[in-house]
């Protein structure tokens, strides 16, 4: 009767124990595919809320720790460099203070399979767990950051690092250099419960599995997929409304509220969001279009900067928000168009101007052009504040690039950022009590640049200096909010977002 029995009993521990259940056979979301790993007394399962672009887990298992693991996972197969990054929140209070969640990469399905996690317990512990062979004990590195609402794992040359965060602040991170999962790995988000006895559920935002620029990608000539999101300032949350296997840049927000104006390939476009439809803008003879452009206050002129100058030199034209024939207003290139003065009478622009690029100002009409700023290195970035009184810009003049204000005529420059970073673009608020810039990392990008394809933060400050928050963990850079992108309504803002990885789950464009 052994005989008989044993090989069902064998079947049965490696069938299900060692391999999993077998995974679900249709995509949720962005991932591939899902499904219990291990013997898990309560089924999980994972959904989609394809308008707040939300996931929702639910799943039981007794932990993942020791030789084996017991979860719900969500989950899409990749190879090479990744970025996975989210933000976490439990459901309700629990019945375990280990229930875990987070973003977990694996060499197979099985229950006993090599890893390596980003994990947040229900007690707040904040940890990197990985097992470093099929069978192996597991292994942690612990954060001091308890509670960590923002979570991400990267993998690069086969090295993983893990960052979190405090929602609003900048990342902590841990590295795992030693630990081979192969190439072709699953990844994806996971729920335990610590408790086979109960399920646990957790909502997660955010999402986004991102394909970085690979070694061999030359700047300014290869490019990654753009995704174009609008940001609630309020909750954090984040949607991608439309997506391109292509470069698009900039996102200008219009007056009505009704449009997203940006350029890709030298035209601008205006992207209408009701249709979700982009359209492109006749601009004239100016079709040589960057990522300079702004529109002016009441809504009816753009100011843009095209490379139609001498040998490519960009130089600054107006033309109607609806397009027609550009009239040149810079007489000589580089000039790059940042910002309208309320009262339209004047632009802002930054120029190079005998090796040295500072921050000029022009009568709107065309006419002389005036310096207001003038020290050795770059000054960028001139956006008029909405009454008038200020002129904010970026300059390298303390050493990494910082957010600087002015009174209107230049005088009383004065220093607003001062950390240990590269800060650029400062785009003040309609209402006027905001200001939204980009931060680059200075261990990854020098002061004076702004590249493609970085780990980016965008944070907003008071108007007048303060404390600075982060609003958005991105990998982007150039392009990313180079222009003025607030909603007229100081609460949602547009930028761009990069990954050489396009989803469905999205729209897509051609």
């Amino acid at each position: 009767m052994k005989c008989k029995i044993r090989p069902v009993l064998i079947c049965m521990f490696f069938c299900a124990g060692i391999f999993g259940a077998k995974a679900q056979t249709h995509p949720i979301g962005i991932f591939d595919d899902q499904t219990d790993v291990g013997l898990v007394k309560h089924k999980g399962s994972g959904t989609y809320d394809s308008k707040m672009q939300q996931y929702h887990l639910q799943g039981s298992g007794s932990n993942v720790w020791g030789t084996h693991d017991e979860f719900h996972y969500v989950w899409k197969k990749m190879k090479g460099d990744f970025i996975l990054r989210t933000n976490i929140n439990f459901i309700g209070k629990g019945v375990e203070e280990h229930r875990k969640i987070g973003w977990m990469v694996r060499a197979s399905l099985d229950t006993n399979s090599q890893h390596v996690s980003a994990v947040v317990h229900g007690s707040g512990l904040t940890s990197m767990q990985f097992r470093r062979t099929t069978g192996g004990q597991t292994e942690e590195k612990k954060f001091t950051l308890a509670g960590a609402d923002v979570v991400q794992l990267e993998r690069k040359d086969g090295r993983y690092t893990m960052s979190v965060a405090h929602r609003g602040e900048t990342f902590v991170s841990e590295k795992l250099d030693s630990l081979d999962l192969g190439d072709d790995v699953y990844v994806g988000l996971f729920i335990c419960s610590h408790n086979a006895n109960v399920s646990e559920q957790a909502d997660f935002n955010n999402v986004r599995v991102v394909t970085p620029a690979p070694k061999t990608l030359v700047p300014y000539h290869d490019y990654l997929g753009s995704a174009i999101e609008i940001l609630d300032i309020d909750n954090g949350n984040s949607k991608i409304i439309y997506q391109i296997p292509k470069s698009l840049q900039a996102p200008n927000w219009t007056q009505d509220g009704k449009s997203l104006i940006y350029n890709r390939d030298g035209t601008l476009y205006n992207f209408d969001l009701a249709s979700g439809t982009p359209t492109a803008i006749n601009t004239g003879v100016a079709n040589k279009n960057n990522n300079d452009h702004v529109i002016s206050f009441d809504g009816k002129m753009l100011a843009i900067s095209s490379g139609n100058g001498e040998h490519g030199a960009s130089v600054g034209f107006t033309v109607p928000i609806g397009g027609g024939e550009a009239k040149q207003i810079t007489p000589v290139g580089p000039s790059y168009m940042h910002g309208w003065s309320p009262d339209g009478k004047w632009i802002v622009f930054c120029g190079d101007r005998g090796g040295n690029f500072d921050v000029y100002r022009i009568p709107s009409t065309g006419g002389p052009e005036e310096r207001l700023t003038n020290t050795i290195g770059l000054d960028d970035g001139p956006e008029y504040s909405p009454d008038g009184k200020y002129i904010y810009f970026n300059s390298v003049r303390s050493g990494l690039m910082q957010v600087y204000r002015m009174k209107a005529d230049g005088t009383e420059q004065t220093q607003l950022t001062n950390d240990d970073f590269n800060n650029w673009f400062p785009h003040i608020s309609p209402d006027g009590k905001w200001i939204v810039y980009i931060t680059f990392f200075k261990d990854e990008v020098a002061p004076g640049d702004h590249p493609f394809y970085k780990h980016v933060y965008l944070r907003i400050m008071p108007a007048n200096g303060g404390p600075s928050k982060v609003v958005a963990y991105l990998y982007g850079g150039q392009g990313t909010i180079n222009t003025p992108s607030w909603a007229p309504d100081s609460r949602h803002l547009a930028f761009v977002s990069n990954s050489g990885l396009l989803f469905p789950a999205f729209p897509i464009g051609q």
